[in-house]
């Protein structure tokens, strides 16, 4: 499952032929989106925001923690510098691309 921070992201995943995708309407899950990837166990792909600041990061690290504690195996996708799914497409990135970084080494 390829969880992304949103709408955008998703709908260019789903174009690219990236099937199992959702979105977390931003950085955190909330109880119901929580429960619903629970009760799905399977590899959650975070593929946040690689912002200047750090943020998309570091929530998608809390996140990581977050699902990790209910027995979900996480990994965390590493985009291009300044990059989110949407604008890694946009700029050029393939499928063949992006399937890399989902099975590039864990960070």
């Amino acid at each position: 499952m390829i969880l992304v921070e949103g709408m955008f992201d998703l709908a260019v995943l789903w174009q690219a032929g990236f099937r199992h995708v959702t979105c977390a309407w931003g950085t955190h899950l909330n109880p119901h989106q929580l429960r619903q990837l629970c009760d799905r166990p399977r590899t959650v792909y975070l593929t946040f925001d690689v912002d200047a600041n750090g943020s998309g990061q570091q929530a998608a690290q809390a996140l990581a923690r977050r699902l990790q504690a209910q027995g979900i195996p996480t990994r965390r996708v590493l985009l291009p510098s300044g990059h989110d799914p949407n604008s890694f497409f946009l700029q050029g990135g393939d499928p063949r691309q992006f399937q890399s970084l989902l099975e590039a080494p864990p960070l």
